[in-house]
């Protein structure tokens, strides 16, 4: 613009939230004549939002000493707070730790009352949080908000107040934390925090509901984050990290290609950053889910191993995808040792369901069974719907399991309604297969051979095809009934350990009851499960019944 200063327009680039051309027009200014304190500031602040991390400690650092030299103790130490912050989350501790202290010294030499007393309460929340001490961690929080609310400071009441609903959420205080969490979205969609806080709040409480499986308020807290990326299109700090999001809730919704879409973006585009890094591990995972999904397994096995390459666990979607493929045994020890290693209570509600599903799958009905219990007294303490419609799932395929179709009738419309009401076209559908053949399983074949047609429609129509084809074989003419003495193409030794497998044994009980090696076993179960085109035990288990095979 003709006649308006690098500095000039760099302010105004800054207050249009146009990141790269504030960045690269104040870092114009700086190389003519060195800025202000308070414009380095703003370099620095507009350098973090295009993810140049190393620029804005740099542009932090110089305002920092800027703000001594003038004796401004205070805004000093606000810098130095923000500095060990990006270190922090850099996963450089000791850097991170070495400026908290400096500033905490700052304070303590210098004597004023000030508001930044209350942002170096936040390294002590967090440390206190992270050794899951959520009661110190939420009297923390609650200190350093009534010192935001003293000084009229938005940033720290509402970063005070995101910790503090952490904290009760974990508690099992949830609907006390939700109600926090609303009045958050509330101030960050007002634009009433700075940007860099409003960024932090949104991917802080997004990562808190995630943490409850509270579908409802990721899905709302997602388009608010998406909203505010999409106004600052030059913005990359927060954009990997919602695209994750964003992924997560259209898997959950059927929109598979969109979410491999998504996944991509993060991956692919937005690699700076402290927050984009942290991002793709999840990124990779949601890859692995859409492609696992879709029954693309060899772009889902890579997808899986560049997550766990980028730090983040592949399970249980690798397992999952291991039962798929028909290979039971490992799919079993993969979360056997999740399960075994994994002991916060939300986190192992997570994994709960795949564990049963395995578990049922080679036969451990009294593994699936306390797993089963142990997700329902979860659900039940956080009166959360999700991991309600999950555990009722996993108690309707384990009562069909073990041949009590009636329990497992009730428990699977449970789970349909409240799936139906998150409007998740994949769980209904798999709920809807199991409820098929629980009326199956009752000669109800009438009502059976609607529920399999409307399950099968809706994989194809979601692109599920491992599960439509399961699907297909028990929907194709004169799949509703064997006609006498019709062992579906099982040698006889194969019907011996279908039998078996209906009576609950696991591989190696039958291996021992038929002299024969565990080896022999799972390769007639393989054998089992593709001629009658099923995917687990319990889904053998009921062909057999309604099929009178045992």
């Amino acid at each position: 613009m003709k006649g308006v200063t690098s500095l000039e327009l760099g302010r105004k680039s800054y207050r249009d939230q146009a990141w790269a051309s504030a960045f690269d027009s104040l870092a114009a200014a700086d190389r003519n004549e060195p800025l202000s304190a308070e414009d380095l500031e703003l370099l620095a602040r507009s350098a973090y939002m295009i993810g140049r991390d190393d620029e804005y400690v740099a542009g932090l650092e110089r305002a920092h000493q800027s703000y001594l030299a003038r004796n401004d103790v205070p805004r000093a130490v606000r810098c130095g707070f923000w500095i060990g912050h990006s270190f922090l989350f850099r996963g450089e501790q000791a850097r991170s730790a070495g400026w908290f202290a400096r500033a905490q010294r700052l304070l303590e030499s210098d004597g004023r009352d000030c508001v930044e007393r209350g942002y170096l309460l936040i390294p002590v929340w967090l440390e206190q949080m992270g050794r899951r001490d959520f009661e110190k961690g939420h009297a923390t929080a609650l200190e350093a908000a009534g010192i935001g609310e003293r000084f009229g400071d938005a940033d720290l009441i509402w970063l005070a107040r995101d910790e503090q609903a952490r904290a009760l959420t974990q508690l099992g205080r949830l609907k006390e934390g939700l109600r926090l969490v609303d009045e958050a979205l509330a101030a960050a969609a007002a634009n009433d925090l700075s940007p860099i806080v409003t960024g932090i709040v949104y991917c802080n409480t997004i990562a808190f509901c995630r943490a409850v499986h509270d579908v409802r308020h990721v899905r709302e807290w997602t388009r608010a984050l998406t909203a505010w990326c999409e106004r600052q299109p030059e913005m990359v700090a927060h954009n990997g990290l919602c695209l994750v999001h964003r992924a997560e809730i259209m898997i959950l919704g059927g929109e598979w290609d969109d979410a491999l879409s998504e996944a991509r973006r993060s991956v692919e585009r937005f690699t700076r950053g402290a927050l984009n890094r942290l991002a793709r591990g999840s990124a990779f995972y949601c890859l692995g889910e859409a492609h696992r999904l879709r029954g693309e397994f060899d772009a889902a096995e890579e997808s899986y191993r560049q997550a766990s390459l980028n730090g983040c666990e592949p399970q249980p979607g690798l397992a999952l995808m291991r039962l798929a493929q028909g290979k039971e045994e490992a799919a079993a020890a993969a979360m056997r040792r999740v399960v075994g290693e994994t002991t916060v209570p939300l986190r192992r509600a997570g994994i709960l369901p795949a564990y049963v599903e395995i578990m049922l799958a080679v036969g451990s009905l009294d593994l699936a069974r306390a797993a089963c219990r142990e997700l329902e007294e979860t659900a039940k303490a956080l009166d959360c719907e999700v991991l309600g419609a999950r555990a009722a799932h996993s108690l309707g395929t384990t009562a069909l399991a073990e041949g009590r179709t009636g329990d497992a009738l009730i428990a699977l419309r449970r789970a349909l309604a409240i799936w139906s009401e998150l409007d998740a076209p994949y769980e209904i559908a798999r709920v809807r297969s199991d409820i098929g053949l629980a009326c199956r399983a009752l000669d109800d074949h009438d009502t059976a051979t609607l529920e399999l047609e409307a399950a099968r429609s809706a994989f194809q129509q979601l692109g599920a095809v491992t599960d439509e084809a399961r699907i297909a074989s028990l929907t194709s003419p004169g799949g509703n009934k064997a006609e006498a003495g019709d062992t579906h193409g099982l040698t006889g030794r194969e019907l011996q350990v279908l039998r078996l497998i209906a009576a609950g044994k696991s591989n190696r009980d039958i291996a021992d009851a038929l002299f024969i090696s565990e080896h022999t076993v799972a390769r007639h179960v393989q054998n089992i499960f593709a001629k009658l085109s099923v995917s687990s035990r319990a889904a053998a288990t009921a062909f057999a019944f309604s099929h009178q095979l045992v």
